[in-house]
């Protein structure tokens, strides 16, 4: 996939292009249902296909209060739309001049001259322009006078509700990994690194590891069955997410438990992939370090059965 960082970045040859414009955060089954429709369009009509979005996050410059924690930082977002098959991805620098643009500039700019859209495909919610000022049938009255075709989606549904981020991150806010998982089309997973000041050496001999800080979206507060992907090498996990009341301490911290650990090298550097699979139970604070410790053994021993049964079903044929 070919991936250009502004509008002027894009080839004057590249094109005519079938677009398809969003923040698509997550990568979720809606986006991947639009995106694939609009692969097969520009395959039918030989034309190229396009993601456009945006970074920052639009939110992050109009209304920084406001701005949800993203559930795909832009790497992670670049290697999912490549993954679909897209011919390219346009990164549209949002600044405060780009939200003054009204939606015939926009049109103007990066769908007709930019990337000489034959057509464009959208959701149905899809707005643009100055305060969001234009609709699909703006953009459809637009695609009129500037020569492209809009095709316009109905909100992808599953289980009793439409395929969004915003519901993605309700579901993560409470826990709900498997429901969020089937709404993404896979596990969610963080790419980090570990938390400096654990004292790396040659070889790293403790089976927890901790996230270097993570300001993006997280799953609530909690204990899960994950895995961990340390430099390549994956691991079976149980992850805690949350302040760990029973230290008394007050520091946010997302800490794994490596299952069937074994020494590995590990510098501040290693990039890791933690994948969260399912919520054990929420956090909570113990007596005492000794009921703690029972409770983890509990939580390790039901990760334990949930990877087994998991083999398990792995092995059986098709």
């Amino acid at each position: 996939m070919q991936v250009f960082r502004k509008l002027e970045a894009v080839p004057a040859d590249f094109g005519p292009a079938v677009v398809t414009i969003g923040n698509f955060d997550g990568v979720h089954r809606g986006h991947q249902w639009v995106i694939a429709e609009t692969i097969q369009r520009a395959r039918a009509l030989g034309a190229k296909s396009i993601a456009v979005t945006f970074d920052p996050h639009p939110t992050r410059v109009l209304r920084p209060e406001q701005s949800p924690r993203l559930i795909t930082p832009l790497a992670a977002k670049l290697h999912l739309l490549a993954a679909t098959g897209i011919d390219a991805t346009l990164v549209l620098p949002f600044t405060p001049a780009m939200s003054q643009l009204s939606a015939r500039e926009f049109a103007l700019q990066n769908l007709r001259d930019g990337l000489h859209a034959m057509e464009v495909h959208e959701g149905e919610n899809f707005r643009f322009g100055h305060q969001a000022e234009a609709d699909v049938e703006n953009l459809a009255t637009l695609g009129r006078e500037l020569g492209f075709r809009v095709q316009v989606y109905a909100p992808h549904r599953l289980h009793g509700g439409a395929v969004s981020s915003s519901r993605i991150r309700e579901l993560m806010a409470t826990g709900d990994m498997l429901t969020a998982r089937h709404l993404l089309g896979r596990a969610f997973a963080v790419e980090s690194t570990p938390a400096s000041g654990r004292g790396f050496g040659t070889r790293y001999t403790v089976p927890t590891i901790n996230l270097a800080a993570y300001k993006e979206l997280l799953p609530a507060h909690g204990v899960y069955i994950t895995c961990m992907s340390v430099g390549g090498e994956s691991f079976e996990a149980v992850t805690n997410v949350g302040n760990r009341p029973t230290f008394g301490e007050d520091s946010f911290a997302v800490e794994s438990h490596l299952l069937h650990f074994h020494p590995i090298a590990l510098t501040a550097e290693t990039p890791i992939t933690l994948t969260f699979l399912r919520r054990l139970r929420p956090e909570m604070r113990w007596p005492d370090h000794e009921a703690l410790k029972a409770q983890i053994q509990k939580d390790v021993a039901q990760a334990q059965r949930y990877f087994r049964l998991l083999r398990m079903l792995e092995k059986q044929p098709a």
